[in-house]
């Protein structure tokens, strides 16, 4: 993970209010668990647009007491969050994975969508 933040919840600022309208694009769901939810957005859109809408998205889980993972994608590139409800929200942002790097990253991502399968299971 490379960057952690706070989500304050009791910021209603009119700067910082943003309202974000949208559907989950996927959500893949175990036994009620909600493993990860996917954000997808056209190759034009950065990443940094998508991340916000994740966020929110996965701060509706109803089961706060189990980490929420998000895959937010352009077609191009891919990060993944992780999202943890306890004492503070807190949030991470992985990696970003390309597909214009010499090797192919679509493997990584394959990789930790296994790994989240298996740290869920």
């Amino acid at each position: 993970m490379s960057e952690q933040a706070i989500i304050d919840n009791e910021s209603n600022t009119e700067e910082t209010k943003e309202v974000i309208k949208g559907k989950i694009d996927v959500l893949v769901l175990q036994d009620q668990l909600w493993l990860l939810i996917i954000e997808s957005k056209r190759y034009s859109f950065s990443l940094a647009k998508a991340i916000p809408q994740a966020l929110t998205y996965m701060l509706a889980n109803p089961q706060p007491e189990h980490p929420a993972y998000s895959l937010v994608m352009n077609g191009e590139d891919f990060q993944f969050i992780k999202l943890i409800k306890q004492d503070k929200l807190m949030y991470a942002l992985f990696d970003r994975f390309t597909l214009y790097r010499h090797e192919n990253e679509l493997y990584k991502v394959l990789n930790i969508l296994k790994k989240i399968g298996q740290v869920l299971n």
